[in-house]
This record gives C-alpha cells, structure tokens and sequence, in this order.
C-alpha cells in the first residue's frame, strides 16, 4: 500500500513539474529558468532525487533515482511572459508554503487552460508597436509615415495569426505575414507617393522579428545550454529569412 501511495505521489509531482516546464516554454522561457522552477517544486514537495533535461521541443524529467521517468513534447512556442511568470509565482508560493501540493496542482491547471489576451487587443498592440518602433528606428521621417506603419504591422500581424492556424509550419506564416505588410506598404505608396516604403516597413516588421528568440538563445549558450542555444538561435535565423524573403519577393515583383 505504501508502495501503492508513493508511486501516485511521485507520478503527481511528475505531472505538474512537466506541465510548468511545458508551459514556461511555451511562453518563451530560458531553459535554465524551466529547469530551475521543476527542480524547485520537486525538492519542496520533498523529492530530493530529481532530474530535468530541458530543451524547446521537449522536457524530460526523471523521479526516485531514476526509476520513474516522463516528457512532454512541445510543439507551440510563442512569446507569453505572462504565462512564464504566472508558472513563477506559483512556484514561489509553494516554496513558501502558502499553498499546498493539491492547490499547485489545481492553479497550474487554470493557467494552462486561462485564455490568452484577444486578438483585438493583439491587433492594436502591433499597431502602436509598429508606429512607435518606425519613430525609434528612423531618424528622419514624415508623420504620413506614422499611421502607414501602424495600418501594415495591425493587419501584417493578423495574417500571421490567420495563416499560422491552417499551418504547422511557423516560418511559412511569417513568409506569408511579411509578404502582405510588402503589398500594403507598396499599395499605400501607390497611394500616396510621400509615404516612404522603407521607413513603414521597418516598424511594421518589429513586430514578428524574433528578438526575445535571439536573446534567449544567447543566455542559454552562455549558461551552458548549448543544444537549446543552437536550436533558438538556428529558429531565429529562419524566422528572420522568412520575413526578409517575404518582403524582398513582394518588393521585387512588384518594382518597388
């Protein structure tokens, strides 16, 4: 019966520490960061013999000196720093006892089931991102330039959003995203021959650039991970040919 009763505990502790390194990859986490969370739940549930191997594609964890062993897989790897430090707080909470093995449980449960934020608040964030961005960015620009910029990243955005639910591909929807702010960038231009296509394609693109993918990939190769650093910076790199692909083939074709 003991036996009975510690293999339901340790498959318990095993399904929530997989469930929160699940969920902090999926929301953009570093891997030392995951690795670091599961062991931290483990020991405080009293598990001192635990094992984590963390990657961006999958999580591996290992109880009862080895023994008893599970992963998940990870197949949908997005920017959510909500997500990574709502699984953070969970696990300071438990640290500190405020709340119980069964509550953890129950809690990690809701945030993996917790909608994310709308798509019409998404929408307009790429806006002001593009906007703001394109005035960073450029030294010298006209205001026409402003509303251009923030009209291709919104409906760019929403594109990739679109395309990525009929997609397994991730590069495939970014191509498609940056070819569409390509065209509305040259149809505005067409439009108004003041808007200048460089200056609304540099904000509007700040939107799918893959820039926490690159800062984390540097933080795991200097924290040692090395096969999760080659694996986001290689990631990286074939986000950003998607969309410089995406828009140099728009902006070929079209003559602009």
């Amino acid at each position: 019966m003991s036996d009975k009763k510690d293999a339901q505990f340790y498959q318990e502790i095993l399904d929530i520490c997989l469930t929160a390194g699940r969920l902090m990859i999926e929301g953009g986490s570093e891997m030392y960061r995951v690795e670091d969370t599961m062991l931290r739940i483990a020991r405080n549930a009293g598990v001192e013999d635990t094992r984590v191997f963390a990657t961006p594609t999958c999580v591996f964890m290992s109880l009862d000196g080895g023994d008893l062993s599970q992963m998940k897989q990870i197949r949908d790897r997005n920017i959510n720093l909500e997500l990574v430090d709502r699984v953070n707080q969970l696990s300071r909470l438990f640290a500190a006892k405020k709340i119980d093995i069964t509550e953890l449980r129950e809690r990690i449960i809701q945030v993996a089931k917790a909608p994310s934020f709308p798509m019409w608040l998404q929408i307009i964030g790429a806006a002001v991102l593009s906007a703001t961005l394109m005035v960073l960015f450029m030294d010298n620009y006209d205001w026409v330039d402003f509303p251009g910029a923030a009209i291709v990243g919104a409906v760019g955005f929403w594109a990739y959003c679109e395309f990525k639910k009929y997609t397994k591909v991730r590069f495939l929807s970014e191509l498609i995203a940056a070819m569409v702010m390509g065209l509305l960038a040259v149809i505005l231009n067409y439009l108004d021959p003041a808007v200048i296509i460089d200056h609304i394609l540099i904000g509007a693109l700040m939107t799918l650039v893959p820039g926490l993918a690159l800062t984390n990939a540097l933080r795991d190769l200097f924290m040692g991970d090395l096969l999760s650093g080659i694996v986001r910076m290689c990631e990286a790199t074939l986000s950003a040919l998607a969309l410089g692909a995406g828009v140099g083939l728009i902006l070929r074709f079209m003559g602009a």
